[in-house]
């Protein structure tokens, strides 16, 4: 039975490996988050790889303020970035296999169609770069990799943007929604599913994939069927980009072509809406909102 070192499982993402976990019990599994093991450290990592004897790497651990990195950049490099080549040579010394979840952000969203993974990327944010150095970092230390770009993250666990969604919802009677950026919710559950039954596979296909749900929406589009599937009165008022400033600055586009994880692999992938009305009823159930 292989042994799998999950990093970062206390994010959303890192969850959801832990409670899908249980569906794929064909592995040994040993959930760590910066407490447990620095990843920036990589002696420390070194010795926690030997001592455990693992076999395959998945990294959640991330720098994902996307705003705050915009300052604090040396942070976000060392996790994004200097954390990722720690695990690619290591990962190289001992012949492991690694998943490395990355994200939209390398593109800088002016595209017009989905993007696949051949497409030129150009990041304009701080987080982006450094999840784009953190790419070429394991691509050159590592031979056994599996890199997967999702988009619009957001699960039951952490926070998100359906669970503020949710909160505020509940506060105040009308929202203003940015309309004019445009992507894929990804429900990280899915996500999570999808990575393990890609290693349950007898076939470790080496490269970038892009994972996202199925569909289209804008911000304004999602919150809209937040409030309609959890059954809120909430009004929701679009409003442009301009009128919504931030420090680092949002991709307009960023739908993700999705053809070759699910032909290389065999995925059936669900469609947002589909998936958003599985994690309400999950956050309902638990008295969440």
């Amino acid at each position: 039975m292989q042994t799998i070192l999950v990093t970062g499982s206390k994010g959303q993402l890192g969850n959801e490996l832990q409670a899908a976990a249980e569906r794929f019990p064909n592995f040994r599994y040993i959930f760590t988050d910066v407490d447990e093991l620095d990843i920036c450290n990589k002696s420390a990592l070194d010795n926690f790889i030997r001592e455990h004897r693992i076999e395959i790497i998945i990294n959640c651990a991330a720098y994902t303020a996307v705003d705050k990195a915009e300052e604090d950049i040396e942070k976000c490099y060392a996790i994004n970035a200097q954390a990722v080549k720690n695990i690619g040579e290591v990962a190289e010394n001992f012949q492991l296999k690694v998943v490395h979840v990355s994200t939209d952000y390398v593109f800088d969203g002016k595209s017009f169609k989905p993007y696949t993974e051949d497409m030129c990327v150009s990041p304009d944010t701080v987080y982006g770069k450094s999840k784009l150095e953190g790419e070429k970092f394991l691509q050159a230390a590592c031979h056994q990799y599996i890199i997967i770009r999702t988009s619009w993250l957001y699960s039951s666990y952490g926070n998100n943007f359906v669970k503020t969604m949710l909160r505020l919802g509940k506060e105040k009677d009308s929202l203003n929604v940015i309309f004019d950026q445009i992507g894929t919710p990804t429900y990280a559950a899915d996500l999570a599913a999808s990575i393990l039954k890609i290693l349950s596979q007898n076939k470790f296909i080496s490269g970038i994939y892009h994972f996202s749900n199925e569909g289209v929406c804008s911000w304004y589009d999602f919150a809209t069927a937040i409030f309609k599937i959890a059954q809120i009165n909430c009004q929701v008022n679009p409003i442009e980009t301009k009128d919504y400033p931030a420090k680092a600055p949002r991709p307009y586009y960023s739908v993700l072509n999705k053809a070759k994880i699910k032909n290389s692999f065999g995925l059936s992938i669900a469609h947002w809406e589909e998936s958003l009305e599985k994690c309400i009823e999950i956050l309902k159930s638990e008295n969440s909102f």
